[in-house]
């Protein structure tokens, strides 16, 4: 895999971590700064082995970490440790369990310790509020609130973080992390760079959104809505394409908030691909927005662009609103 120059635009990626420092007495950690580079080792790295049965994989957990297996992960403090969170990942179709056990902290003392429900970068959310079944308040859940009322958190797609806050050395607690199936996947961020995905809603009222936090080339081969087949209409939207409540989306941007990114193209009839298109953007996104009428279906696969393909979208000026934001 190359690694491409170093920009803003490709910094603002991938996620391992370097957060900006608490303000205030905030909870929850609104800002954070995350190499791309760094993530890719930890998604290339050994922690994506499977976890043999006959035993929990067990290992410190770091100030800032990336968790992509189950197991058991202790944090202890050796020092103050005043801005740290752990990011958990999982397979497109399963969420994420987290139960805090054997919990050290002082929570008088301005320690917390608090499950999100998605993922937060630069002070922006995944899945969007917009998209996200939960208000945003219920979305975070702090040990030292909840207390033994809710020791075990779980997600509500294949992402999650924690985030903690430690003044004192010799403080400690436990994470228990475990993934479990979800039959009907809404809200994905891919591990990989590239691969094939189809996401179905099953006649819900609801937006899901598949996140490639990479510059890639995407092929969207099928869009369909039910028993209605229009195959013989164009794939491209009219203006009011928003307006039939069941379309799919291909959004672009530099963020991970998808109600901020921009509009590439609509999809509001169904067809049978393939629509090819290559997106220069750090995060692409295909967004499908539901009634609840159908049962909706789109079917994509994508890989990563290398550099040469970024010169050349450059070149010929191709996504301008990526390249310049």
């Amino acid at each position: 895999m190359r690694i491409m120059e170093r920009t803003f635009r490709e910094q603002l990626f991938f996620l391992l971590m370097c957060l900006s420092v608490l303000k205030g007495d905030s909870r929850y950690i609104e800002n954070n700064e995350i190499l791309k580079d760094e993530l890719y080792s930890f998604f290339n790295s050994e922690l994506k082995r499977e976890t043999p049965e006959e035993f929990m994989y067990r290992r410190p957990l770091r100030c800032l970490d990336m968790v992509a297996v189950e197991g058991r992960f202790t944090f202890t403090a050796e020092r103050p440790q005043l801005s740290c969170a752990a990011f958990f990942t999982a397979e497109p179709n399963e969420v994420i369990s987290v139960e805090y056990d054997n919990v050290d902290i002082d929570c008088e003392g301005g320690d917390f310790i608090t499950v999100f429900d998605g993922w937060v970068m630069k002070g922006e959310k995944f899945p969007s509020s917009q998209d996200h079944p939960l208000a945003l308040y219920e979305r975070y859940v702090d040990y030292c609130d909840s207390g033994s009322l809710r020791r075990t958190v779980r997600s509500s797609q294949n992402v999650a973080m924690v985030f903690f806050r430690i003044h004192n050395a010799g403080s400690s607690f436990t994470l228990t992390v475990r993934k479990l199936v979800n039959p009907f996947p809404c809200n994905v961020i891919s591990q990989a760079p590239e691969g094939s995905y189809t996401m179905v809603n099953p006649q819900q009222h609801r937006n899901c959104s598949f996140s490639i936090i990479y510059p890639v080339e995407i092929d969207i081969s099928e869009f369909s809505l039910g028993h209605h087949d229009y195959n013989n209409f164009p794939k491209r939207s009219a203006p009011g394409c928003a307006e039939s409540g069941d379309f799919v989306q291909l959004l672009g941007g530099n963020g991970i908030d998808t109600s901020k990114l921009l509009p590439i193209s609509d999809l509001c009839v169904s067809f049978t691909g393939p629509t090819h298109m290559k997106v220069g953007c750090d995060n692409t996104v295909v967004r499908m927005v539901s009634s609840g009428r159908f049962v909706s279906r789109v079917s994509f696969s994508y890989r990563l662009l290398d550099s040469q393909d970024l010169q050349t979208l450059k070149l010929n000026n191709v996504e301008d609103f990526c390249f310049n934001n």
